[in-house]
C-alpha cells in the first residue's frame, strides 16, 4: 500500500483520489472548497479544506510523510507552480502535476515536478488515434518519440509466428504481450507463438514505426 496526498478535488483529481483509494491506497485529499471535501470524505481515506499556497498547511498535514503528492488542478499556473515548489522543498519524494499548456508543463518542469500530466492533450491523441484507425484499441505514450499500443493484429501476419515475421528487425517493435481471442494476456510471447485470428498484440516502439504498421 503506498500513500497520496492530493491536492485539488475537481473532476480530476476527485476521479483519481478515489480511483487510488478503491486500489487499496491511503490517500489524503486536500481542497480549499469546503463542499468539494464534503463530498469526497466518504471515498477516500481522509479529506481536509486548506489552502495547499500556505508551506504551513502542507507541513501541518505531514506531506513529506507522502510517498506522491499529485497537484491535481491546473486552471491556476501560478497556483499550481506555488503548491509544486512547496511539496518539492518540504522534501516530498515524488510530486506529479497537472499541466494545462505546453509552456505550463515546461515550468513545473523547471520547477522540479518530477512528473508532468497533461491528461486533456494525452487524451485527445488517444482518441485521434483511436478514431484514425479501429485497429488501435488503446494507446498509452511514454516520451514525445515511444509509445506502448495494444492493437489488432494485421490479417498479413495471421497464422504466422512471431519469429517468421521477424517483427523485432523488420519494423523495429518489440512484442510485450499479446491478448488472445479469449480474453487470455500472454506476457512476453516467444518466437514460436501463432498469430490468430482475434489476437491483439501489445507493441512497444518509436510512433514513427508504430504508424508504419498502422498502413499495412
Amino acid at each position: 500500500m503506498k500513500s497520496f496526498l492530493v491536492i485539488g478535488l475537481g473532476r480530476f483529481g476527485s476521479a483519481l483520489a478515489q480511483e487510488l483509494c478503491a486500489q487499496g491506497n491511503e490517500v489524503m485529499a486536500l481542497d480549499l472548497w469546503e463542499d468539494r471535501v464534503q463530498a469526497a470524505a466518504d471515498l477516500v481515506t481522509r479529506a481536509a479544506a486548506g489552502d495547499a499556497r500556505d508551506p504551513e498547511v502542507l507541513r501541518a498535514l505531514g506531506a513529506r510523510n507522502f510517498d506522491c503528492a499529485v497537484v491535481a488542478f491546473s486552471a491556476d499556473v501560478g497556483d499550481s507552480a506555488l503548491i509544486t515548489l512547496n511539496l518539492k522543498e518540504l522534501g516530498v519524494g515524488k510530486v506529479v502535476s497537472k499541466a494545462s499548456s505546453a509552456v505550463h508543463r515546461k515550468v513545473l518542469e523547471k520547477i522540479g515536478a518530477d512528473q508532468v500530466v497533461f491528461p486533456e492533450q494525452e487524451m485527445a491523441l488517444r482518441l485521434a488515434r483511436n478514431l484514425s484507425n479501429v485497429d488501435i484499441l488503446n494507446f498509452i505514450e511514454l516520451s514525445e518519440d515511444y509509445s506502448v499500443v495494444e492493437r489488432r493484429c494485421p490479417r498479413q501476419w495471421l497464422d504466422k509466428t512471431i519469429r517468421d515475421l521477424d517483427i523485432r528487425a523488420l519494423y523495429r517493435l518489440n512484442v510485450i504481450a499479446v491478448r488472445q481471442g479469449d480474453g487470455t494476456m500472454l506476457i512476453a510471447p516467444g518466437g514460436e507463438y501463432l498469430l490468430r485470428d482475434g489476437d491483439c498484440m501489445v507493441v512497444l516502439g518509436t510512433n514513427q514505426d508504430i504508424e508504419r504498421v498502422d498502413k499495412l
